[in-house]
């Protein structure tokens, strides 16, 4: 899909904080929108496949340009299934991780985010087969983007525009500031966050969904 840029948002958000400099309205548009896709994990993406090296722990995720990763919705190495788990997780599993003989290297069966640009697995990936990951991970805008991918922002944008006023309005001595909107649009942050969450997990039937890998021959 493509991108669509922030400022299009600042054009909506003008008459409502009016004689703010767009520079300024389109910094908390980006916060707001970062906010958003932490809390909602609305900006699902499936990342090309990576191919993990014999004795390896470590590597990069491969997201789009002006993103980065919040977390690891699915994950699937082979086929098969990839456990996401934290790091302190792994660690009580394989407390000599990742310095092990590589006799202790075997399948991947555990997935962790050390940061977001970087995953590991475990048990570390032998020399006997060729090891394939893929995942499915919500993103985030990066602080200095100033566009994201434009079906989540599509759906997030009431949820940004709420999100960005609640702290433009309470800016102290601004011609626009407006504590009691402030207050108002705060609350339609955290309403319409949890809807976007829910839906986000629901899907629009009324089941639990959540997305699957394709397998491939």
């Amino acid at each position: 899909m493509p991108n669509r840029a922030f400022r299009e948002i600042v054009t909506r958000l003008a008459p409502s904080v009016p004689g703010a400099p767009n520079v300024v309205v389109e910094q908390y548009v980006r916060d707001a929108a970062i906010e958003a896709c932490e809390r909602t994990l609305a900006w699902r993406y499936e990342q090309p496949q990576i191919r993990l090296n014999p004795g390896g722990h470590d590597y990069a995720y491969d997201p789009p340009d002006f993103s980065e990763v919040h977390a690891i919705l699915t994950a699937t190495v082979n086929g098969e299934k990839l456990t996401p788990i934290s790091l302190e997780q792994l660690h009580d599993i394989y407390p000599k991780w990742p310095y092990v003989s590589s006799d202790e290297h075997s399948t991947p069966r555990y997935i962790t985010s050390i940061d977001p640009d970087h995953f590991a697995v475990a048990p570390i990936p032998d020399a006997n087969v060729v090891y394939d990951v893929r995942m499915i991970v919500a993103l985030k805008p990066l602080r200095t983007a100033y566009e994201m991918d434009q079906t989540p922002l599509d759906d997030l944008e009431n949820v940004i525009m709420h999100g960005a006023l609640q702290h433009l309005l309470v800016l102290p001595d601004r011609t626009w500031s407006d504590r009691e909107l402030a207050s108002y649009h705060a609350k339609q942050f955290a309403y319409k966050l949890s809807e976007r969450r829910a839906r986000a997990n629901l899907g629009t039937g009324r089941g639990s969904m959540r997305v699957q890998n394709q397998r491939f021959a």
